[in-house]
């Protein structure tokens, strides 16, 4: 039995298209019950409604087999309980926004930056607001917000927000504008390292033919992220592109991983921006060769005899 991790609302109601075109049909609407569990039309495959927040969550420590969840909610899952344990073979190109900062209209956002001024931003994605905030040299206080992000502004809780932007028609109606993009957001597929090892006669099939329904979608483009570059815009460090690689079997795009990333199947794409996010992995290398470097320089420090 093989367990799907969904969440209601726009994913959900996305996702079912690609299942029909795989085959695959709810045999239950969500809308019309409480059930947490639904069946399909396939007897080896079952559907569980979660938080899209929960998603990862469950995929990652095995409660589902595989599931489907923004790049904005797996971004952030990683910052808090590290990348370890998915793999991200499609981009499914469904549920496509982006993540932005968006301000009252009268606020000089540009003007602050540039003073080096001190914003409260409110936001959900604490996480990657920090590093974005971070990596421009901007000094934030953020408030974490679960909901109702536009209300910050208008009631002096924050002078920005960080938050999801489809077509902006609720930013317009509640007086804010978008001031700054930071990343573009779909959803993406997701499978349990260990299912796909154990399941994998079951499991790679329907992979397949979700791939192959999500490749279907005239509407979807092609990605274009290189390989050096995250979907974030945050640059890797040298050590991700170093001679250290995979054997040479694997494809170009896993020569480019360090050893320590997990590594999907050979089969599956080609684009690290569907893979898993390289900004989380950049950060981490950086952080560790800085760690490794500092004890010895400070014992040549401390070893050096007075002159």
């Amino acid at each position: 039995m093989l367990t799907l991790a969904l969440s209601k609302g726009r994913i959900f109601d996305d996702t079912l298209p690609l299942l029909a075109r795989a085959g695959i049909s709810v045999a239950e609407d969500p809308d019309a019950t409480r059930k947490l569990i639904l069946p399909t039309n396939r007897p080896d495959l079952r559907v569980v409604l979660v938080r899209a927040s929960d998603v990862p969550t469950y995929v990652r420590y095995g409660g589902a087999d595989l599931g489907v969840a923004g790049l904005d909610v797996l971004l952030e899952a990683d910052a808090t309980l590290g990348g370890d344990g998915l793999y991200r073979p499609v981009d499914l190109g469904i549920a496509r926004c982006r993540l932005s900062v968006a301000t009252p209209q009268g606020f000089d956002y540009a003007h602050a930056v540039r003073q080096g001024a001190r914003l409260r931003v409110a936001t959900k994605y604490v996480h990657l607001a920090r590093e974005h905030f971070a990596a421009k040299g901007v000094h934030v206080d953020l408030v974490k917000l679960y909901g109702s992000m536009e209300l910050a502004p208008l009631i002096g809780l924050a002078d920005a927000i960080v938050d999801l932007v489809s077509s902006g028609g609720t930013l317009k109606a509640n007086g804010l504008i978008e001031v700054e993009a930071i990343m573009d957001i779909s959803a993406r597929l997701i499978v349990n390292q260990a299912a796909f090892k154990t399941k994998t006669a079951t499991l790679k099939p329907l992979v397949d033919n979700l791939r192959a329904a999500a490749a279907s979608n005239a509407s979807i483009p092609a990605c274009t992220h290189p390989l050096p570059t995250c979907c974030c815009g945050v640059s890797t460090p040298r050590a991700l592109t170093s001679r250290r690689s995979t054997p040479s079997s694997s494809p170009a795009w896993l020569k480019r991983m360090p050893r320590s990333t997990p590594v999907p199947p050979t089969s599956w794409p080609t684009c690290a921006s569907a893979a898993m996010p390289l900004c989380s992995i950049a950060r981490a290398v950086s952080i560790s060769s800085t760690r490794r470097a500092w004890p010895r320089s400070k014992s040549r420090r401390l070893n050096c005899a007075p002159r």
